[in-house]
Parts: structure tokens; sequence; C-alpha cells
């Protein structure tokens, strides 16, 4: 399928490629043998974690400023809204070019990507609650200053950027079978999508929302978008995109072959293991390409050959901790476990002993007396377990069970 209103073809994206310069890194393509035996295929990580600014969004907002530079449309600066990724790639694409830049966040974005901003000369203005408030901020001040708005993802100049990207996939990797992408705006994805068409027609290109902001879930099969609760929250912030581009849509209808989506569950796993696997660090919405090939959202064929775009590793430090202990929870080596004992001396050693004849790792201990639910001379001792999987902790509740312990997991087992 074809649309001749896509001013976007192969000399087009590569012109805009030759132009980002050393602004923009060609960033690593990384086999992993772990994930390809796991995978039971041939799995390589695009790490746009390692990016300049930290994500793909430099790579749009380069191309953008140049353009706007060459048409004189900016003379007196440029405005972006974004919770992080974009208004940093903006900040650093108009610092490198001497522009006046502008950003608007919500009043809750994350400070470090505020102060981080700041540190490229960003002027930052916090407006409304959620990012489609900045946006109607950001409009108002682009009409009151002269300041030229640059679109996240909704932008032909902002995908022809993105598509730097793709390309760089084509020319590492040829022999691509099945590209994984993350799915917001629709920016990276269209623009990687046209890309790798250009060249390898017959790989299939794979989108990936986050289960609670899934505007794109049906759209391939009826070409509607599923409305989104105005409250919606994901860990996968990065793509909390409620209202998708026009011209996104337009790419993704034509050269997108599937849309999933995962849960913050899948995220969160997708977190740790990255971070096991490959020493990085990705965000939420950065690792969703993984967290859908992890948990079996797309499958691969034994020879196939497939890329996972890593699209950002902007994640807020103080969610990391958080972060990976629900990703270790929902894996099944992390769990909390409730053991009811007489409240006397040596008990909690013995309860430790029997937890390290499984080989097992106490993190935290808690006592729990004096509770309606706790029998006088009882008491509940609440125990934090580094395990191996679901199994591990099972065959430790049965252990407690014909111990005649009162025992159950806080957190539920697989």
């Amino acid at each position: 399928m074809n649309d001749d209103s896509i001013p976007l073809d192969l000399p087009v994206l590569q012109a805009a490629a030759a132009g980002l310069g050393p602004a923009v890194l060609h960033t690593p393509l990384l086999r992993n043998d772990a994930l390809s035996a796991q995978l039971g295929a041939s799995v390589l990580l695009k790490l746009e974690n390692l990016q300049r600014t930290g994500s793909f969004k430099i790579r749009g907002a380069t191309h953008k400023v140049r353009r706007l530079l060459e048409q004189g449309a900016a003379p007196h600066g440029v405005i972006a809204a974004s919770a992080g990724n974009h208004a940093q790639g903006v900040a650093r694409a108009a610092a490198l070019a001497g522009l006046r830049a502008v950003v608007v966040m919500p009043q809750g974005a994350s400070l470090p990507k505020v102060e981080a901003c700041k540190a490229l000369g960003a002027e930052v203005v916090l407006a409304g609650d959620t990012l489609e408030d900045a946006v109607g901020e950001a409009h108002r001040l682009a009409a009151q200053q002269a300041l030229a708005y640059i679109h996240p993802y909704d932008d032909w100049d902002v995908i022809a950027g993105q598509a730097s990207c793709g390309l760089e996939i084509v020319a590492d990797c040829p022999g691509l079978t099945t590209l994984v992408v993350p799915l917001g705006g629709g920016g990276l994805l269209a623009g990687v999508a046209l890309a790798v068409k250009s060249s390898l027609p017959r790989v299939r290109i794979v989108g990936v929302q986050t289960e609670a902001v899934a505007p794109f879930r049906h759209f391939l099969h009826d070409g509607r978008l599923e409305p989104v609760a105005r409250d919606a929250h994901t860990i996968a912030d990065g793509i909390r995109v409620k209202r998708p581009g026009e011209l996104t849509r337009r790419v993704i209808a034509c050269h997108v072959d599937e849309i999933v989506t995962v849960d913050d569950n899948a995220i969160a796993e997708a977190i740790v293991t990255l971070l096991e696997r490959t020493r990085t660090i990705g965000e939420g919405a950065g690792v969703v390409g993984l967290a859908a090939l992890m948990s079996r959202r797309v499958l691969l064929a034994p020879d196939e050959v497939a890329v996972v775009i890593v699209s950002g590793g902007n994640i807020d430090m103080t969610l990391v901790g958080r972060s990976i202990d629900y990703g270790l929870a929902s894996s099944g080596r992390l769990t909390s476990v409730a053991v009811t004992v007489q409240d006397a001396p040596g008990r909690l050693a013995a309860l430790l002993r029997i937890v390290a004849a499984h080989g097992m790792n106490v993190r935290h201990v808690e006592h729990r007396r004096g509770e309606l639910h706790v029998p006088v001379g009882m008491t509940e001792v609440l125990l934090q377990i580094e395990t191996r999987d679901f199994a591990h902790q099972r065959e430790l509740l049965a252990h407690f069970a014909r111990q005649g312990l009162a025992a159950r997991s806080l957190l539920g087992s697989g």
C-alpha cells in the first residue's frame, strides 16, 4: 500500500540523514547472545539510549532546526512542548544553531529532565497538569513571541530526521527480517518504517504501545483511534500520547505491519533485562519493544533476524530502584512472604535458616505484633526475599506448609 501524499522518499531521507552531521551519533546495533538464545532467534538492540541527550529525539529536532534555518523561519527562536526527551532534543539542536529555545513542560515533569533542558540553554516553562495542557501553552507563547513551534512527531521534517535511525539499521543489518519499534505519537515508527521499507520492503515492522495508553490498538484493522482516559498511567511516560499525529497515522497505515501492546509488568522486566544484559539503562518507553519480545507479543521464527529499537534511557533516577524491584517481582526474582510463628526466642533464626537452606537471600525483615489478624502470643514475620523464579517461591511456601507454619505470599506467584 502506498500514499502519494507522503513527501518523503528515500533520497529525501538520505539527504536529511547526511545533514545531521556530528550533532547526532550513529548509535550501536549489537547482537545480544543471551536474548537471542532466550527468544530463539537472532536479536539485535539498536541502542538509542546511548544517543546524545539520551534518546532518538535529537535526530528529528536537529533536522527540523536545520530546515527552519534554511527557510529563515525561526528569527526569534523555537518552542516545543514535551515531558522531557523532545524538549532536550530541541534544546540541544537550538543551542548548536545559536537559537533561543523555550520548552513547555507539564508541572509534574521530572526535575532531572527540567534541569537537563536548562543545562542545554533552554528556557523552561511549566504549565498545566498534562502534556496536552503544555502543548496549548506552547502554541500560545509561540504566537505571542513569534517563535517557531516544533512538533514532537507530526511534522514531515521531524519524521525525516527520525528516519536516520532506520537508515543506520539498514546499513548495519541488511539481513533484517523484523523491526520492533516503540510507538507513542508515531514519529519514530513512521520515520524508520519509511526508511526501512524503502530499502527492505519485506521487513515486518511492529509498533509497540503500552497497554494503558494505546490509541493505535485497532488502528491497522479499522483505521480508528481508541480513546484514552485523561488519567491513564503507565511507567512508559515517554509514549503516553493520547492524540497521535495525522501525518504519522498516514505513514503507519501504509508501512507498518503490526501494532501490539505491553503492560507495565512486562516493561519493568524489560528495564531489568536490558540493564543486566547490556549494562545500559532504558526508560519505560524506551524498552517497550524488548518487552514485547520477552512477553511473546511479537513471535519470531528460528531463522529470523530481529532488531529492537531501545529508543531512550532518560529514566528518572528516583524511579530506577522501584522499577528494578517491580521488574524483579514480576519475573519471580523478588517476593514478600508473611509467616506467623510463636513470639518466642529463636523462631526468627529458625525461619532464616529455612530460607538460607533453600538458597535464597533475605533483603528485609519486619515483625507485626498486636494486630487483629495476628493471634495473641504469635507474631507475623514479613520477609522480603530474593529468589530464582516463581517455582523457587512455591517451593519455600510448600516447605513452610509441611512445617505447619501459616505462610502466604504478599506478591502472588506465577
